[in-house]
C-alpha cells in the first residue's frame, strides 16, 4: 500500500478535481503490476495496473489488488473499475479508504464482495485521506480547500520594492515552474487588486493541461483596468471580479464594461473594509470548486490567515537578503509570538538554491474531520 501511495502522488496536479489514486497488484508474493491515475478523464489506477500486468505477459488472475481509494462502480468518463477487477479475476482487493462520494460510499466494495472477491478496507487509511485531503474536505464538508502560496527572500520580503528595475521574481525558474503545479491543482486562483495593478498577471497554469481555473480578483473599489491581461484573455479562462456593492453603485458603467468583456462581477455587502472572504468561499464551494489557490500579496495573505481560512501553506524561499529593496512582509497576524501559526505534515524540497516549504494548518477541526472521519467497512 505504501508503494500505491507513492504512485498516487504522481497524479497530483494532473487529475484534479478527481482524487489521486495509486494501485499495485501482487501475486505469489511478487509485484506484477503497477498503475496510477495519470490525468483527468484518463484510465483509472486499477485499469492501468491490470494493463501493466498484461504488458509484461503476466495474468492478474488470482492476485491481490492494493488501491488507495475504493474502486469506482459507476460510468463516468471511464468505465467502472469494479468491472475491470472482476473481469481480471482478481480474488482479493485491499483498499486504503472508502470513497465518500455519493456515487460510491461503499457501493464499489459491496459490488466486489457480491462476486466473491475478498475485500479489506483501512490499511494506511489516514495516509490515503491526507493525500487527497482537498477531495475529502469538499465531498464530506462541502468546503473549498484553501492553499496559500507566496515567494519571499530569506529576510521575509515578498517582492522587489522597485519593479522598474526589471526584477520581477524573487525565486528562480525551477521554483516558478513548480508553482505552476499548484495552479494546475486548483479550480480557482485568487489575487488582490494590488497584484493586478503591479504585475498585470495572467494567472494561468503553464503548461495548461486542459482545465481552465477560475481567475479571481479581490477588488473592493473596482479599480481593475479594462486593458489588463485578465480581461483581455477571457477565452484563456473565466474571470471573476469580487467587489463591494458600493463600488458597483459608484461605477455602474465600469461594472457593465467589465461584464461586456466576459468577466463576472460578484458583489458583496457589509460595512467592513475587508472583503467577505467566507461568503466568497461558500459561493465557490457551491459552484463545485474544490481547491482555491491564493497568490495575493501581504494584505491578501494576512486577511486569509487572520480569518483562519487556510488549509495549506506553500512558501518558496530564495537565498536573497533584500532589506529596504524589498516590499513589506506579511505583518499581522504574524508579528507576535503568541499568534504564531504552526504547520503540520511539513515537507521541504530544494529547487537549485531555492527551498520550498509546505505544510497544513489544522483549520479549526477541518483537517481532523477529513483525516479521522469515516469507519472502514
Amino acid at each position: 500500500m505504501q508503494s500505491a501511495l507513492k504512485l498516487a502522488e504522481k497524479g497530483i496536479s494532473a487529475v484534479e478535481p478527481n482524487p489521486a489514486v495509486g494501485c499495485v497488484i501482487v501475486k505469489a508474493g511478487q509485484v506484477i503490476g503497477k498503475g496510477y491515475h495519470k490525468k483527468f478523464g484518463g484510465p483509472h489506477a486499477e485499469v492501468n495496473a491490470i494493463e501493466d500486468c498484461r504488458t509484461i505477459g503476466v495474468t492478474p488472475e488470482g492476485g491481490t489488488l492494493y488501491v488507495t481509494l475504493e474502486p469506482c462502480c459507476h460510468q463516468g468518463k471511464t468505465g467502472p473499475c469494479t468491472e475491470a477487477i472482476i473481469k481480471a479475476r482478481i480474488t482479493r482487493v485491499v483498499a486504503a479508504t472508502v470513497d465518500p462520494s455519493e456515487h460510491a460510499n461503499g457501493k464499489g466494495l459491496e459490488q466486489l464482495r457480491q462476486t466473491g472477491i475478498e475485500v479489506e478496507v483501512g490499511l494506511c487509511a489516514k495516509e490515503a485521506r491526507l493525500l487527497n485531503a482537498p477531495f475529502f474536505k469538499h465531498v464530506m464538508m462541502g468546503q473549498c480547500w484553501v492553499v496559500l502560496k507566496w515567494a519571499q527572500s530569506i529576510d521575509g520580503k515578498l517582492a522587489y520594492a522597485d519593479r522598474s528595475s526589471g526584477k520581477r521574481w524573487i525565486t528562480n525558474e525551477a521554483s516558478r515552474s513548480d508553482a505552476h503545479k499548484l495552479r494546475r491543482r486548483a479550480g480557482a486562483i485568487l489575487v488582490g487588486i494590488n497584484t493586478v495593478l503591479a504585475d498585470d498577471p495572467l494567472l494561468t497554469p503553464r503548461p495548461s493541461q486542459g482545465r481552465k481555473p477560475l481567475r479571481i480578483v479581490l477588488d473592493d473599489q473596482l479599480r481593475i483596468p479594462l486593458e489588463c491581461q485578465l480581461l483581455q484573455t477571457i477565452k484563456t479562462g473565466p474571470v471573476l471580479i469580487y467587489t463591494h456593492k458600493a463600488a458597483v453603485e459608484a461605477h455602474p458603467q465600469l461594472a457593465e464594461q467589465i461584464r461586456d468583456q466576459g468577466a463576472e462581477v460578484l458583489v458583496y455587502e457589509g460595512n467592513g473594509a475587508m472583503p467577505d472572504l467566507r461568503f466568497l468561499l461558500d459561493e465557490l464551494s457551491n459552484r463545485g470548486v474544490q481547491q482555491v489557490l491564493v497568490e495575493g500579496g501581504p494584505h491578501v495573505v494576512g486577511s486569509f490567515l487572520r480569518e483562519a481560512l487556510v488549509d495549506e501553506i506553500c512558501v518558496y524561499i530564495a537565498p536573497k537578503v533584500l532589506g529596504s529593496a524589498g516590499t513589506a512582509d506579511i505583518g499581522e497576524p504574524l508579528t507576535r509570538l503568541d499568534r504564531a501559526i504552526g504547520l503540520h505534515h511539513v515537507q521541504s524540497k530544494a529547487f537549485g538554491e531555492d527551498v520550498r516549504i509546505s505544510g497544513r494548518l489544522e483549520n479549526g477541526v477541518a483537517l481532523e474531520k477529513v483525516v479521522e472521519s469515516g469507519n472502514p467497512s
